[in-house]
Parts: structure tokens; sequence; C-alpha cells
């Protein structure tokens, strides 16, 4: 699996685990594509305002650094934002809110909004569900969010699973045989949180036992 393996550390997401943000480690697949390919054809978007949906662990952060590396930007977490962030943004042609929630002040959103529009500059919100559905308490800012365009990641097909989980196991030194990643993904629920907490199970059952990974172990971190 040398030459796999070898590949696949050029191109795989790495979902929120500890390591360089680099474009070759981002795995472009069916669920992802129109995201990657959205946010690398900057400034040619069809709106200036983009809102960047996908679960937790899906690589919303990560799409959003190769982002910041290719094309510059400020950003922030959406619960950090102050009068200060307004003056900070006037320099930056791009700018980035992650993970927008109901804990957001909607008037300092509604403000950097307006101020993106009328300067011409761009906007991309990161969020786990459509800036549409958040029903602000703000009228004029529920308007306002029908103007985004929105870019959502799906839920994983097999390849990106088979990606993730090999390229998370290799990280942490975990080698695993091609036919365990298959029983894996025949039983695990399509999601990247659950994918999350699958890799984090099995490497703390590894560590304990120091062992090679086998079908036991794998349905123990299943909780099966």
């Amino acid at each position: 699996m040398g030459d796999e393996m070898k590949k696949l550390n050029q191109q795989i997401l790495n979902f929120e685990y500890e390591q360089n943000f680099k474009d070759q480690d981002f795995y472009v697949s069916k669920s992802n594509e129109y995201s990657f390919k959205l946010l690398n054809s900057w400034p040619k978007w069809d709106k200036n305002f983009i809102n960047l949906i996908g679960e937790n662990f899906s690589g919303k952060s990560h799409l959003i650094n190769i982002f910041l590396k290719n094309f510059k930007g400020i950003k922030i977490s959406s619960d950090k934002i102050t009068n200060k962030f307004l003056m900070e943004i006037k320099i930056y042609e791009n700018v980035i809110i992650e993970d927008l929630s109901n804990k957001i002040d909607e008037n300092l959103l509604f403000t950097i909004i307006n101020t993106i529009e009328q300067d011409n500059k761009y906007l991309i919100i990161s969020s786990t569900k459509p800036i549409v559905d958040f029903k602000f308490a703000l009228h004029d800012l529920n308007s306002r969010a029908k103007n985004f365009l929105l870019s959502a990641i799906e839920k994983p097909e097999d390849d990106l699973m088979y990606a993730l989980i090999l390229k998370n196991l290799s990280d942490r030194q975990i080698s695993i045989d091609k036919k365990l990643i298959d029983f894996i993904i025949k039983r695990i629920s399509r999601s990247y949180g659950k994918i999350s907490d699958f890799i984090y199970k099995i490497d703390k059952i590894s560590l304990k036992r120091k062992k090679p990974i086998d079908f036991k172990i794998i349905k123990e971190a299943l909780g099966e």
C-alpha cells in the first residue's frame, strides 16, 4: 500500500487534525467539489457573498485556510466580532466569518454585510446550516441573508470516507489493511463527525493495547 499511501497523503482532506494546511491535503470528491472549485475561482463569483455550509469536521475551515493562502484576507469566529473588527476589515478585500451562530451580534453582522456591499468586497460565512435558516431577530438581516450564494459540502461518499480514514490513521502512525477500511465504511454512519469519533476511539484503543488494528478492535471502536 506504499504508493497508494503516498498518493493519498498528497491530496487527502484532513479534518481539524493538527497539521499544516496545504492545498494537496484536501481530497476533492463529489461531496465537496463544488465548494472547492467555487472558492478557488475567486473573484469570478456570481455574488460577492458566499455561505459555505457543512457539518462539523466536513472541511470548511480547511477550505477557508486554502482560500486565505491563495487570495489573502481576514477571518474571525462569529462570536468574537466586535466594533474593532469593523475597523480592521477596511484594508482587506476578503472577509471571512467562521462558525455562524445565533450568538452573533446581529447589528454588527448587518453593518459588515453593508460595508462589504458598498465597498464591493467579498464575504464568506461558514455555518452548519444555511444562513437563510437562522431566523434573525433583525428583519433587515434576514433580507440580506437571501443574497448569499449557498455552497454546501454534502455527506461523504465511499471514496472520501476511505481517504479520511486512511489519512487520519496514517497521520497517527496507525497502519491498517484495505479490507479493514472497507469493513469500517460499510458499518459507520455517513457523517464527518462519526468518522472523527471513530478515529479518536481507535487511536485511543490502539495506544492502550499497543497492537495492530484488527476486526476486534474495529468492532469495539464502532461500538459493536
